[in-house]
């Protein structure tokens, strides 16, 4: 089943079937340790409603923090090498991508984040900007993977290439993530023969596209929890991308108007505009 975060309240789709929910606090849903179980109770004697409108959509997070994993993928550990190696550190991805020891670091409140249908920034201080599509899971506070999402870790490859400890700038800033459409909500994770799939679109044209399978997803699930939960809590829980195996090449940047397109069945499409 998924869930959906609109303007009129939230929404479950099960079967192709939506069923309203009301307005309950949304942080209160994603706090729960058994979110599937207990969804399944709240449509159980509902009857399918018309009032879902995917036009109403806003992104699937409250209080929740979003954070993300770096170098899990090889593509993505070739690509940091390449562009920090002129700042001496080209082989600190290396040493990342075959430590115990994962890339863990803090992307996006909700004040940050856009959902399906918003728009999306690049910096203007950055030259080469690119979209990071990622599978994002939805984490309840006691560690459990509740659900996924989509997940948009936006991106100034000049600024973090130019010094590695300048990752910060290069990806936390307003407009700097998208998640979406909506949380596909359960319990069994995802097959690894399940594909993200991006698109970039340029004046109705296909400027990039590319994909890769969850195969490639050098870093376990639930290890990347269990450092993330090191030393921290969450008490509404919250989001972790788990990297990005879909890098456009150097000669490629980000300009305004473009659309991103992320799309993993079967949770969905986000479709973002760079504003």
């Amino acid at each position: 089943m998924k869930l959906f975060r609109t303007k009129g309240g939230s929404f479950v789709e099960e079967d192709g079937q939506f069923f309203s929910i009301g307005r309950p606090f949304w942080d209160s849903l994603l706090a729960r340790e058994k979110l599937p179980e207990l969804l399944t109770t709240l449509i159980a004697a509902k009857e399918p409603t018309q009032e879902f409108h995917s036009s109403e959509l806003l992104a699937p997070i409250g209080k929740q923090e979003v954070w993300a994993a770096g170098v899990t993928y090889t593509r993505s550990r070739g690509a940091r090498m390449e562009e920090a190696k002129n700042a001496g550190g080209g082989d600190f991805y290396d040493r990342v991508y075959s430590a115990e020891r994962p890339e863990l670091f803090f992307k996006a409140t909700a004040a940050r984040t856009v959902g399906t249908g918003g728009k999306v920034r690049i910096r203007a201080d950055a030259q080469w900007s690119v979209p990071e599509p990622e599978l994002t899971l939805v984490i309840s506070p006691g560690g459990k993977i509740n659900g996924y999402t989509i997940g948009n870790d936006m991106s100034s490859r000049d600024i973090e290439g130019e010094n590695p400890l300048y990752l910060p700038q290069a990806k936390v800033y307003n407009g700097s993530c998208a998640l979406g459409p909506g949380i596909l909500v359960s319990a069994s994770p995802l097959p690894h023969s399940t594909e993200i799939m991006l698109e970039i679109l340029r004046h109705d044209r296909v400027e990039f596209s590319g994909s890769v399978g969850l195969a490639e997803l050098k870093r376990d699930t639930q290890t990347l929890i269990d450092y993330l939960f090191r030393e921290n809590s969450f008490p509404h829980g919250c989001f972790l991308m788990t990297g990005t195996g879909i890098v456009p090449p150097s000669t490629f940047t980000l300009q305004s108007g473009d659309r991103i397109r992320i799309t993993i069945e079967p949770i969905g499409t986000l479709e973002n505009e760079v504003a």
